[in-house]
């Protein structure tokens, strides 16, 4: 076996919903699901026992919310990777989330391929959200960010208004290069590698190469913070292309 085996805690409290995904898990055999949780607290106590890679939690679950869930798990567990599965499309929920430190937010309509992609995605660090609520997440972003000047947050996952403040005085944007700056205002705009090619008339691997040297030089950590912290700095708008 090539790949190393992902340990996965599946938090819902649906049942029949945990045995499709543990069905669908079990299909590959680069997953093992180390076991079962209906409700939060369970899910928290079950994940200090059992250490799996990535968590898939649920967000409307009876007791402890998911996003309460995910802040309290990654308080103790800091090292797992916890994706929210959920129906919810409120943009407070997911932001909340990010922000508690949970690598990404699914919606439980999403194509089965696509969550054994993202749980695959979230193994390996990287943040993951659904396409449909990209815009959403953006959009919240710049309510709350209206709603909030001036308080400064420390985010485990998203990290970006305090970061963004001192950007804006010749800090960490004058390091990116032309090029950088157009495809992170891209990015805002939730375009995917694919596109930002086509609209700059790029090979997709070279965008890439931009993606990784403009994280790097942000010292930001997915594109998901790379979007929030285009938005905190207005660079969503006026990009090429």
């Amino acid at each position: 076996m090539t790949e190393s085996v992902i340990r996965v805690l599946l938090v819902d409290d649906h049942t029949l919903f945990r045995s499709g995904i543990r069905s669908l898990l079990q299909s590959y055999a680069c997953f093992e699901v180390v076991g079962e949780a209906g409700d939060g607290r369970e899910g928290i106590r079950l994940a200090a026992q059992l250490r799996p890679d990535v968590v898939l939690l649920d967000n409307n679950m009876p007791g402890l919310s998911g996003r309460e869930a995910a802040r309290l798990l990654l308080e103790e567990m800091p090292e797992t990777r916890v994706l929210m599965l959920t129906v919810s499309e409120d943009s407070d929920d997911l932001i909340e989330t990010l922000r508690a430190g949970a690598c990404g937010y699914l919606l439980k309509n999403i194509q089965a391929e696509t969550l054994v992609s993202a749980i695959k995605t979230a193994a390996q660090g990287e943040s993951v959200v659904s396409p449909q609520m990209m815009g959403k997440l953006l959009n919240g972003v710049r309510s709350q960010a209206s709603r909030a000047a001036g308080a400064p947050t420390r985010d485990a996952s998203v990290r970006v208004q305090a970061e963004a403040r001192g950007a804006g005085e010749g800090g960490e944007l004058d390091k990116l290069s032309p090029r950088e700056r157009e495809i992170l205002q891209l990015i805002a705009r939730g375009q995917s590698n694919k596109e930002i090619a086509r609209t700059l008339e790029l090979a997709e691997s070279t965008v890439k190469i931009h993606v990784q040297n403009m994280l790097r030089k942000l010292n930001l950590s997915s594109r998901v913070q790379a979007a929030v912290y285009a938005v905190e700095n207005g660079l969503e708008s006026g990009a090429g292309g």
